[in-house]
């Protein structure tokens, strides 16, 4: 019969169908083992020469493979590119801290100052930019030699297109500017701009790079492979094994705010106090400050110090964005710590609320947070900013007792609370949140106290390097070109004699006053022509301008 006839060729056809099958199954299984989807090809033909629509649904399942692939090779593209505009934008936050430091130091100098200031902070940001992409980069990030020094990738040469990081340099040059730009607020007022040149260049060339290398590179300290043996295996301290940690320094309390606090200790000592500063064992209070620029600049530093904390994931994907997000949290808890702590301590060791000691105490918080904000609790990040404020009050008396010249407090606001902060992170770091972190040990160094001492010895390897490089470096500048302006310089300003700028407390010329303007009744009769006859009459020159111009 008819389906007698059609048995052998339907027979045939199954028996084509299954070895289809299983050439396919094994090729699936081997391109599996290699994580990607098998090529179906070169068994198209068989399977469309079967005519089976149970073949075409295993087709269509094998391209389903395909484009599922695909989206992830797109997903995976999607998240890099994630993580680099993180990146980025962050480090333009830190950044934008340059304009907060300008801010605060122009208004602590005395006005006569204040064009000097934020010159340094423009070249503080350019030389920076220079120097660290040349030389500071590779000692930071590059091979590492003996868990000291990075030894190559120097001008970035190792950043391609192909290879991509163009992102990470931008990043950590913002940092190195930070670190240079404290140094300026404690030799401020008083120190030649050729001086600060050579200083900042050392800096950010060698002495910054370093300790960036042991801490966050592959240096001794570091705990992200820390020191690598000859098989490339990490040795954090102190076991050298994954029962260490290395230390914890998040976003840089010790390994950016110690090495510009530090030195700018040491340039303080080195230049001298300003004159007039200590007179007859007492401190005489120089300026009172523009309260309004002082603010301002903190607001921007604390906005910036988003950059900081929680830019220093380096990445948003893969779950970071929660580690950023509690950063964002424990940095703002104990900023306004620190903040609320050192108002009411100066209220109750001076006798009134001084704003500028609130705002630096807000300073004093996030720099104590920075180093432990993603490894604490919020209620952690509290006391943590509280007795930040505390460092504040007292170094800021230490200094003076010592008569150590800091106009800006930046030693004790970067150089102590940041040591605070490398030691406030063994006390309060919790094992669990340091996996949470992505710290890539997993032990219980917190709870064994294990990670206290690390963070101890930290701290000390950073001071003795800062103040030893930092000091050698102002000795030597001092004793060649000199560190100090004349005092002939320091009384007129520096914004005269290093810039040729003028103030409004200089008198104003002739032809600078406003033209055809209502003259006010009591400088009527001044001479038009003696630039001086109004400060005769008992009107200082900048009122006779003001009131000239409708503000009185």
């Amino acid at each position: 019969s008819s389906s007698e006839k059609k048995r052998p060729k339907m027979a045939a056809n199954m028996a084509l169908v299954w070895l289809a099958t299983g050439l396919a199954m094994v090729a699936l299984a081997q391109a599996a083992s290699h994580g990607k989807a098998p090529d179906m090809s070169k068994y198209n033909m068989t399977f469309q020469n079967t005519g089976d629509p149970v073949i075409y649904g295993i087709m269509d399942y094998y391209a389903s493979i395909e484009a599922m692939d695909a989206v992830a090779a797109a997903a995976a593209q999607n998240s890099s590119d994630m993580d680099t505009a993180w990146l980025v934008l962050c480090g333009a936050l830190v950044f934008f801290m340059q304009a907060g430091f300008a801010m605060l130091e122009a208004g602590i100098v005395q006005p006569k100052n204040a064009t000097n200031i934020l010159f340094k902070n423009l070249i503080d940001a350019s030389l920076a930019a220079i120097c660290f992409w040349l030389l500071g980069y590779g000692f930071a990030y590059g091979t590492d030699v003996g868990g000291f020094i990075g030894s190559d990738n120097f001008a970035i040469s190792k950043i391609t297109n192909e290879s991509g990081g163009w992102q990470n340099w931008f990043f950590q040059w913002a940092f190195t500017g930070a670190a240079a730009t404290i140094v300026a607020g404690s030799v401020c007022e008083r120190a030649k701009i050729e001086a600060y040149f050579c200083y900042s260049i050392v800096l950010t060339v060698f002495i910054y790079p370093i300790v960036v290398h042991w801490g966050w590179g592959s240096g001794f300290l570091s705990a992200w492979g820390a020191f690598p043996d000859s098989d490339g295996n990490a040795r954090p301290i102190f076991s050298k094994t994954e029962k260490s940690n290395g230390m914890i320094d998040f976003a840089g309390s010790g390994i950016v705010h110690m090495v510009g606090g530090f030195s700018g200790l040491m340039g303080a000592i080195v230049v001298g106090p300003r004159t007039g500063r200590f007179v007859d064992g007492k401190c005489i209070e120089l300026y009172a400050g523009n309260k309004i620029l002082q603010s301002l600049g903190v607001f921007i530093l604390w906005f910036g110090w988003y950059g900081f904390n929680c830019g220093s994931t380096l990445m948003i994907s893969g779950g970071a964005a929660a580690v950023a997000g509690k950063a964002a949290v424990t940095t703002t808890l104990s900023a306004a710590s620190g903040g609320i702590g050192a108002t009411f301590l100066a209220k109750i060791l001076l006798g009134q609320y001084d704003i500028s000691m609130g705002l630096n105490g807000v300073l004093a918080g996030l720099v104590s947070i920075t180093a432990n904000c993603s490894v604490v609790d919020p209620w952690h990040a509290v006391i943590i900013g509280l007795i930040g404020s505390a460092i504040l009050i007292g170094g800021h008396f230490l200094l003076i007792y010592l008569k150590i010249d800091d106009p800006c407090d930046a030693t004790v606001v970067h150089g102590f609370c940041g040591y605070w902060g490398l030691i406030a992170t063994g006390i309060f770091c919790i094992d669990s949140n340091v996996q949470y972190a992505a710290y890539p040990n997993v032990n219980e160094a917190c709870k064994s106290g294990e990670q206290f001492g690390v963070q101890i010895v930290g701290g000390l390897a950073i001071i003795a390097w800062t103040v030893t490089t930092a000091g050698l470096t102002f000795v030597a500048v001092n004793m060649s070109i000199g560190m100090r302006v004349t005092s002939e310089e320091e009384d007129v300003g520096l914004d005269i004699s290093e810039h040729g700028a003028e103030h409004a407390d200089v008198p104003v010329k002739p032809h600078q006053m406003p033209m055809n303007l209502p003259t006010p009744t009591n400088i009527a009769n001044a001479d038009p022509l003696n630039p001086h006859a109004a400060m005769e009459m008992g009107q200082p020159t900048a009122q006779v301008v003001q009131m000239q111009m409708g503000y009185s």
